[in-house]
């Protein structure tokens, strides 16, 4: 008589509308349905935690959400798995709907040989096992995910584990944020709390949904406790009679004797001793076992037992607190009898992926044709050659076109590309577009938001942006402007202006600096000059800049170097020589100055067309303007005087000529 009954389907049976139970079973155990209109995707709960918030709610009625949660934390997944952020969890108890991002739990393991192995061992509730390894498999198929060479299930019965194996240049934590982005390792579990309450559906958050089952407790034991008191009152009425009977056992076996049949044996007890009918029936039905000492003994302790327990059964109808702690108790019970430690970890902050998680950290030459087309390509496709040799394809350029610019950086840094007109344009390394080594690339015009007659000068690289950096930008015409970093920290592909050019001139280089430095300018009649930034103020990004060389009409400024403790001023000509100088043949003077010979120019060598400061350990790509690229150590290029013509770097084709060089560090291989 704890629930109502109704009648079943064909309406033979009687059937409980909902049972009695002591466990919190739709938190617990979790429900999912759909119906007309409406569904439900209740999350399982850790039993413990519920029942300690059953009990937090008892004791305190004016109980919040928020002091809630500290008793049930969260959703506790069978198959264990990782949530990410508590505030969708805050608002999933708040208004009973949500979102939670779940995750699997995989570790990185090295095993013998040097080789890492990413092993999964727990997944997102309801993610299927045998799909999930069927979906990574496709990602690997289609390129998706890379860097992964096998994929085993070692499950046993001792748990779940996959073993994904990685190649020995796969970067873990890369692999695994592809698996997270692009396969069931990472699910959206979608929470609607939507339950009958009076037959009515509503969406519930945690503190109804608690208060709804201790309301159910409640209802459950009042009756329950109305049940056993009807029972128990029964019991001791009929336990009165037998003891009447035995008080006057030989008087009443006389009267049985006499009595015709039955029948009337019980009226005549009925009415000899004022006993009810079921007491009367009570006594006829005793066998004669009960009339020993023992047994009238325990009649008797069955009676005063049945009275207390109807005294206390009376009590708990009677006590609103007595009942809740009832309802306590029990559940309490529940718990030491079936608690289990927490299986789904919760972790405070949600991890958004950015791209770059999901690429790959690693070095690109990056190049720019004079026609406009750009493409990146990883640093460890180039071998290194000797000085001398011949190079090799890097890109094949359409007929008139040439390699312009080439440049080492890293996938996740940013690239500020600076024209000619003075504009800056931000992008991440990884948004270049990756080509073949022999393809010409995309044109750069579908790729950053240039205007008519605009192109590419010179280019940094950018890990953060601060206010302890500056851009040192140089003009064809000797200008001298810098600006401080942090002007430029929201880099954007339709550009930003950099510096005001003034007609007839072009930007042409631009260096990060430390607010220190020492730098050195290049013109294309092999002239230097070494001067300190301190000589140029902080200036905002529309200003034009202050001299910084005087030129002879017909000289320009070719490049502009930063002045590296350990490091030579390594000059390239067009016609292919080069020469490395020690930085200290180049004494400090204010800007402005003429400048002293870096390079002896030639009919032979041509004019200085680019000009690096490098280590020894360093690498040089050269690229031609046919394309052809040569990457060779810089150790084997001579330290020579400021008037020596240099040797020769690369062998030319008839008609070819140096367009660019670059830099490549050792770390960078």
């Amino acid at each position: 008589n704890t629930v109502d009954f109704v009648p079943n389907f064909d309406e033979t049976l009687q059937e409980p509308t909902v049972l009695p139970t002591i466990l919190p079973n739709l938190m617990v155990n979790g429900s999912s349905g759909i119906a007309v209109g409406m569904a439900t995707n209740i999350p399982p709960h850790n039993l413990g935690e519920v029942i300690d918030g059953l009990v937090a709610l008892i004791d305190n009625p004016d109980a919040s959400i928020e002091q809630l949660m500290q008793y049930v934390k969260g959703p506790d997944f069978p198959t264990g798995a990782i949530i990410y952020g508590t505030e969708e969890l805050s608002s999933v108890y708040q208004t009973g709907r949500g979102k939670l991002l779940l995750r699997a739990k995989a570790n990185i393991e090295t095993v013998k040989g040097g080789k890492e192995h990413i092993v999964v061992t727990e997944i997102p509730y309801q993610v299927n096992k045998s799909n999930l390894l069927e979906k990574i498999a496709e990602q690997v198929q289609a390129k998706r995910i890379e860097g992964i060479t096998d994929l085993r299930d070692e499950s046993d019965r001792d748990g779940l584990r996959i073993v994904i194996e990685l190649k020995r240049d796969a970067q873990p934590e890369v692999v695994l944020n592809q698996l997270y982005k692009h396969t069931q390792m990472q699910i959206t579990f979608g929470v609607i709390m939507l339950a009958l309450v009076d037959g009515q559906p509503r969406v519930l958050n945690l503190r109804q949904m608690l208060q709804h089952f201790i309301d159910f407790r409640h209802e459950v034991v009042v009756r329950r406790t109305k049940f056993d008191l009807d029972k128990a009152e029964k019991r001791a009425h009929i336990l009165e009679g037998l003891k009447i009977a035995l008080d006057n056992i030989d008087e009443i076996i006389e009267l049985i004797k006499k009595s015709r049949n039955p029948q009337t044996a019980k009226s005549n007890l009925m009415r000899r001793f004022k006993l009810s009918e079921i007491q009367a029936q009570a006594i006829l039905d005793m066998r004669l076992q009960r009339l020993t000492g023992l047994e009238r003994k325990k009649i008797e302790e069955e009676y005063l037992e049945t009275i207390k327990f109807i005294a206390y059964l009376r009590s708990v109808l009677e006590s609103h607190p007595l009942r809740m702690q009832l309802i306590k108790d029990e559940l309490i019970a529940l718990k030491e009898k079936y608690d289990d430690d927490r299986r789904t970890e919760i972790i405070t902050d949600v991890e958004e992926f950015k791209l770059e998680d999901l690429i790959a950290e690693e070095d690109m030459v990056i190049t720019i044709s004079h026609n406009g087309f750009i493409k990146r390509f990883p640093v460890s496709g180039y071998r290194r050659q000797m000085r001398g040799g011949k190079g090799c394809i890097g890109a094949v350029t359409e007929e008139n076109d040439f390699v312009e610019h080439l440049f080492v950086a890293s996938t996740h840094e940013y690239m500020l590309f600076f024209t000619n007109l003075g504009r800056c344009y931000g992008v991440k390394v990884y948004e270049i577009p990756q080509a073949g080594r022999a393809s010409k690339g995309r044109a750069i015009v579908n790729f950053l938001k240039l205007s008519r007659g605009e192109s590419i000068k010179a280019f940094v690289k950018v890990r953060e942006f601060d206010d302890q950096h500056f851009l040192v930008m140089a003009t064809e015409r000797g200008l001298i402007k810098k600006t401080n970093l942090i002007a430029f920290s929201n880099p954007r592909r339709n550009g930003i202006n950099a510096i005001n050019i003034r007609e007839g001139d072009n930007l042409i280089e631009v260096k990060l600096t430390d607010g220190n430095h020492e730098l050195i300018l290049g013109t294309w009649e092999g002239k230097a000059l070494r001067f300190h930034e301190s000589d140029v103020r902080d200036m905002g990004r529309n200003a034009a800049g202050v001299k910084g060389i005087t030129l002879s009409p017909k000289d320009k400024v070719i490049g502009m170097v930063t002045v590296e403790r350990g490091a030579t001023l390594l000059v390239v000509t067009e016609n292919g020589f080069g020469k490395r100088c020690r930085m200290e043949e180049y004494r400090t003077i204010h800007r402005g100055g003429k400048g002293i010979i870096a390079i002896r120019t030639t009919e032979q060598t041509g004019h200085l067309i680019a000009m690096k400061g490098v280590f020894d350990d360093d690498d040089l790509m050269i690229v031609t303007t046919n394309g052809q690229i040569i990457r060779q150590n810089v150790k084997g290029i001579r330290i020579m005087g400021r008037n020596a013509r240099g040797v020769r770097l690369i062998r030319l084709n008839k008609g070819d000529r140096i367009a660019d060089i670059a830099r490549v560090v050792k770390e960078q291989e």
